[in-house]
């Protein structure tokens, strides 16, 4: 999938967002270590970050889907944050959902990127045609909870043991779902003398 956009943030700076490339691995490898070490809220330690080469491959394999993307967000040409949408599954019953995950640098939070790449994967989202977007949140990270409710996730379980951290504990994961559409989709009607 591609994507391009630029926002205005909160402080008057402009973000660009963008689809990831194969030529991005190693900025984005970057990130996800950086992200994942300044907070105990996102679903792996900074160790288990994958390398420049396996981020390669992942980003290559996007590259050309229709239906799996990663955004990243770039203010003055340096990388600040990075969201993405993945099928669930591609099995008949289950293809119309995928899941989302955002992060953002902590010293450009609160400025509305984390926002901004939410709805960027939203859009996304409805253009490769999926029904449901789902995540899980960490129950005390009260910032991301208060961001998925304001753009119409609603919490449908909590799994309380959802993540067991080094430094916290069971943290009680929050599961939330946003329907991109009303209905489903509309069955495929056969009209008489049509059925063969």
């Amino acid at each position: 999938m591609q994507f391009e956009k630029s926002v205005v943030l909160k402080n008057r700076m402009v973000c660009l967002l963008r689809n990831a490339v194969p030529d991005d691995a190693d900025d984005v490898a970057a990130i996800y270590l950086l992200t994942h070490m300044e907070t105990d809220y996102l679903l792996s330690y900074p160790e288990e970050s994958p390398s420049e080469e396996k981020e390669r491959v992942f980003l290559t394999a996007l590259e050309n889907s229709g239906n799996a993307l990663e955004i990243l967000a770039y203010i003055d040409g340096r990388i600040v944050g990075e969201a993405g949408i993945h099928p669930i599954g591609s099995k008949g019953k289950i293809c119309h959902r995928a899941s989302f995950g955002v992060s953002v640098a902590k010293e450009y939070w609160g400025l509305g990127i984390g926002r901004a790449l939410t709805e960027a994967c939203l859009e996304c989202a409805k253009k490769a045609g999926y029904l449901q977007i789902e995540l899980e949140v960490v129950a005390e990270n009260r910032a991301a909870l208060a961001l998925y409710q304001s753009v119409g996730f609603v919490e449908y379980g909590r799994n309380p043991k959802g993540f067991l951290s080094r430094q916290n504990g069971w943290q009680t994961l929050i599961l939330m779902r946003l329907e991109l559409t009303e209905t489903a989709p509309a069955e495929k009607t056969v009209e008489p003398g049509e059925e063969n």
